[in-house]
């Protein structure tokens, strides 16, 4: 296994003791390389257009596993690797650069990198990917996972969770892991309820506003938020612009949370970027709503930057805006509710150095400033 890089700011310091788990966290999926195109117009058929920003950079679930490791947490991956070149520069990326363990990762001849070319124009965007199925199944990559504090997965991928509760999953929940659930768009729209049995496997979900509603059959974003919490401890709904509101039943707690208000840039990898927080923020035992807010600022940071992985946030970002807005004496009440919703960083901030990891730019020339 390689030696992570050191990280500056470690949020789970204070829960760390001999004999805890090695990982904070551990995951499982797809990686792409991702070409990523953002500030362009609309592509009409037979035309050429020019974007403002383009990036490159590890896709997939590295887009989760970048950004926790980014905010400070211990982080595992379990991935199949090409032995071509974008093959060789994801590897490098995440486990030199970022210093995510690749322990329970393989590179397989003969297979080529999955590749994913996002486009991104008028506030959305469009995807395009090639790829083939992982060589070997999740059971057979994974083998016994190791100990952690929290694994993420996609309900949608029957490798990682069946309904019956077996698989790789219950390894790690056996071993003390609490899982956290997301799921993404149902291609046939057809929105199983079946998926949904899986959660009580799981301690949190995560979805967006859509897939809830969708998912659960209701037509509101509250209504998709209780049927959910009915049946995790953590209940999380996240609406885009509109914030995100969560239900934690095991700390009696319920919060709403407004979005921040940027100019988003790139959209790709946000919506990691949220989830991976919201797991900083659960293991270091944040009231829920710091939780939630703390999720929504490092996503919009995110957003205003070009790339998916390599557009994620670190504390040194975090703590950048924060001083930031500090240092701002706008009196409106827009920042007056920023600086009221954010006041817990200021007990965070002296303890995080001003040599705190910052975002890289993403693109394969550049690397971010994590120290090696």
């Amino acid at each position: 296994m390689v030696a992570m890089p050191h990280h500056p700011f470690d949020p789970l310091a204070a829960l760390r003791t001999p004999g805890a788990p090695e990982f904070d966290v551990f995951v499982h999926g797809t990686v792409f390389l991702d070409i990523i195109f953002a500030g362009m117009p609309a592509p009409m058929p037979g035309t050429e257009v020019w974007a403002e920003g383009m990036a490159s950079c590890p896709g997939g679930i590295a887009n989760l596993a970048v950004a926790a490791r980014r905010l400070g947490l211990r982080t595992s991956l379990a991935a199949a690797f090409s032995d071509d070149d974008y093959g060789d520069f994801c590897w490098r990326t995440l486990e030199q650069q970022e210093g995510i363990d690749l322990g329970h990762s393989r590179r397989f001849p003969e297979w080529h990198s999955p590749v994913t070319v996002s486009m991104s124009f008028a506030g959305d965007r469009s995807m395009v990917s090639h790829g083939h199925a992982s060589p070997v199944p999740a059971a057979e990559l994974i083998g016994e996972p190791p100990r952690c504090r929290a694994v993420f997965v996609d309900l949608a991928d029957e490798g990682c969770l069946t309904e019956d509760g077996s698989g790789w999953v219950a390894k790690a929940r056996a071993q003390g892991a609490l899982c956290f659930a997301d799921v993404g768009w149902d291609p046939k729209e057809e929105w199983s309820r079946t998926v949904l049995d899986k959660l009580g496997h799981c301690h949190a979900f995560m979805p967006n506003a859509t897939e809830a509603m969708a998912y659960t059959g209701t037509t509101t974003v509250h209504d998709a938020l209780y049927r959910i919490a009915d049946r995790v401890p953590l209940a999380i709904v996240t609406n885009g612009a509109q914030g995100a509101i969560g239900i934690d039943s095991s700390t009696g707690e319920e919060a709403s949370v407004p979005a921040l208000r940027v100019e988003g840039l790139d959209p790709t990898g946000s919506g990691d970027v949220f989830a991976a927080a919201m797991v900083v923020g659960t293991l270091a035992e944040w009231p829920l709503e710091d939780r939630m807010a703390f999720a929504a600022l490092c996503s919009a940071l995110a957003l205003q930057q070009f790339g998916g992985s390599l557009a994620a946030p670190g504390w040194g970002d975090v703590l950048d805006w924060w001083h930031a807005l500090l240092a701002d004496r706008s009196s409106d009440s827009y920042h007056r509710s920023l600086r009221r919703r954010y006041a817990f960083l200021e007990e965070i901030a002296p303890h995080v150095p001003v040599t705190a990891c910052r975002r890289a730019t993403a693109t394969i020339a550049k690397r971010g400033d994590l120290p090696s």
